[in-house]
């Protein structure tokens, strides 16, 4: 369910994995209790490179992603998840709880700020018909069924930036480069929606993957492989497979716009209640 309506959205599903594990989790019995906020964190990684694998082999059939612009993002997003992860697993847990309730409610806010359906198709028609001509350099994907995709990318200096804020942000948290990214190619870049949708997801799973195997390596070093939750990944990792191929299916039925409202809104409530959980007990 989560990965079929993350897919309907364009959100990563990671996001909604910490506050079941967490908060939903426990609530079921102590045997479902998960071994702290970083087991969590390489659960959701685990899971969501499965996910994103899904997507990742429909873009590259349909040859829609730009490798030179996916490159020059992903070194500097690989290097800052794992250095994320392992910052991660210096932090106190409940300030680690805190930390993603916060970035919960900044990233509702970048997602109630993402292009509308009627500005990414605005921006895609202008871009194809070289309105911006002017940002920067050429650049050109002809995809599967001979769609050429010609469009101006603009210089990466500030989209470097902020994939690099992304991708440490992911590796400690679990979630935050592909909410990130996908804007700023979109509106920032002007890239064609399809290209930036499947760049993306292309940099977003070898982020989360190098981000995985860190902290699974840390862990299992630490605490041997018992460590992570494997009778989870077994279910959680087809889980989305399956659940990735049915939103892609449902694709247009259910409005994308309407969609990410939803989880914009949902992503204040999960950082209420991951908050809340560090607050609370301590007033009982």
């Amino acid at each position: 369910m989560i990965a079929t309506t993350a897919m309907l959205g364009g959100i990563g599903g990671a996001a909604l994995f910490i506050p079941i594990f967490l908060i939903l989790f426990p609530l079921l019995g102590p045997e479902y209790i998960i071994a702290g906020p970083i087991a969590a964190i390489g659960v959701a990684l685990i899971t969501e490179t499965f996910g994103f694998s899904s997507g990742l082999i429909g873009y590259l059939r349909m040859r829609l992603i730009d490798f030179k612009v996916a490159k020059s993002l992903i070194i500097v997003a690989v290097p800052a998840a794992v250095i994320g992860s392992l910052v991660g697993q210096l932090v106190d847990p409940n300030i680690l709880k805190i930390s993603y309730g916060m970035l919960m409610m900044i990233l509702m806010f970048i997602i109630l700020r993402r292009p509308s359906s009627d500005e990414k198709q605005d921006i895609t028609r202008k871009t194809l018909a070289g309105g911006y001509a002017h940002i920067g350099h050429e650049r050109k994907v002809v995809d599967k069924n001979g769609n050429v995709y010609d469009y101006h990318l603009c210089h990466l200096g500030k989209g470097r930036s902020f994939t690099g804020i992304g991708g440490f942000i992911t590796g400690m948290m679990s979630v935050g480069i592909g909410e990130i990214l996908m804007p700023q190619l979109v509106r920032s870049c002007k890239v064609p929606v399809p290209v930036a949708a499947a760049t993306s997801v292309l940099v977003v799973i070898i982020t989360v993957m190098s981000a995985s195997i860190s902290l699974l390596l840390t862990l299992v070093s630490e605490g041997g492989f018992g460590v992570i939750p494997w009778n989870l990944v077994m279910y959680t990792a087809p889980g989305v497979v399956i659940g990735a191929q049915i939103g892609s299916r449902l694709q247009g039925k259910v409005p994308s716009d309407k969609m990410e409202r939803i989880f914009g809104v949902l992503f204040g409530v999960i950082g209420m209640a991951m908050i809340s959980i560090v607050f609370v007990p301590q007033f009982g």
